[in-house]
């Protein structure tokens, strides 16, 4: 049975009550039991619309600011934006840092704006349980535009192009090492690859390399779509109509093709995919700070305890279904 309470914040967020979805963010976070009556209620009748664009690459290749000034851009044609900001978990507190939100302060007060920051809450990979429930929050609540930033490391940050529609990697100068490790990872994802901060002076050689690689075939190759390679300076404000106007021919290419429902679908496969690892993960976190209370020493006596919990929590876990 689903509280009411829970039907009465989905009401005052759907009026764009801020204090109320911001509510329901924390119960995807809080819990995988609240986190399941939430999305049972909002995934019962929706079809999908947003457009999701993820942001993911080397860190420090100034993310945050592109999207803040994309924001700015979007804003001025009415558009409802979300950004939900993944951040690195604290090894104590287990909360996110909450460095991207600071920098996107700005938009903060706009009413068709709406900033979250979550951590990855020790799951493998650049998204989380709560992140993407989060996608699908904002998609029901009418937010036609969603930005996701992953934390930018790593063969895992491929998790983005099971969510999001857009996948843009964004680089700076300077960096060629980096480039070469993540050719088989990150680099390779992306539908619009960004040379931020294009105005310093070794940005040419950069580019050069990455349009090489590019025209070669090693990264980025999609059937229809030929990945763009664009400049910009978010700090100078350059280069992001150019940006914008990248993020929307690939929509079209989404929707005209088909693959804008088949990232919904893959989307919602991949929730409950993140929903079991995080259930799970929290189950074993709990009872392993259990079992270190216990006086036993003995390994196998260990294991044994561990495995008769997981086997009755498997047997409670029938109340999700």
């Amino acid at each position: 049975m689903i509280e009411e309470y829970i039907y009465e914040y989905i009401e005052k967020a759907k009026k764009n009550d801020k204090g109320s979805i911001g509510r329901l963010l924390t119960f995807l976070e809080s819990s995988p039991s609240q986190a399941f009556k939430v999305l049972n209620i909002i995934l019962r009748n929706n079809v999908g619309k947003a457009h999701v664009i993820g942001f993911t690459g080397i860190p420090g290749s100034g993310k945050s600011t592109l999207i803040s000034k994309l924001i700015h851009q979007y804003i001025k044609d009415n558009h409802k934006i979300a950004v939900i900001a993944i951040d690195p978990t604290s090894p104590l507190s287990r909360g996110a840092f909450l460095g991207d939100r600071i920098r996107m302060q700005e938009h903060s007060l706009n009413p068709n704006v709406f900033i979250r920051s979550v951590s990855t809450r020790g799951l493998k990979g650049g998204l989380s349980f709560a992140g993407v429930a989060m996608v699908e929050l904002f998609d029901y609540l009418g937010y036609d535009k969603i930005f996701i930033e992953t934390v930018g490391v790593g063969q895992a940050e491929t998790d983005i192009m099971n969510i999001a529609h857009t996948v843009i990697v964004a680089t700076m100068p300077g960096v060629g090492d980096e480039i070469q490790v993540l050719k088989a990872g990150v680099m390779e994802i992306a539908d619009i690859y960004v040379l931020n901060k294009s105005d310093k002076e070794e940005s040419l050689k950069t580019f050069e390399y990455l349009s090489f690689i590019i025209e070669s075939g090693e990264i980025g190759s999609r059937v229809g779509w030929k990945p763009r390679l664009l400049k910009t300076s978010a700090l100078m404000g350059q280069g992001i109509q150019e940006l914008r106007k990248a993020i929307e021919e690939h929509l079209e290419y989404c929707t005209s093709q088909g693959y804008f429902n088949h990232k919904i679908n893959l989307r919602r496969k991949t929730l409950v995919k993140l929903f079991l690892e995080k259930t799970l993960l929290d189950k074993l976190s709990e009872e392993f700070e259990e079992l270190k209370s216990m006086d036993i020493e003995d390994f196998s006596s260990q294991l044994d305890i561990l495995r008769k919990k997981i086997e009755n929590f498997l047997r409670e876990f029938d109340k999700y279904t």
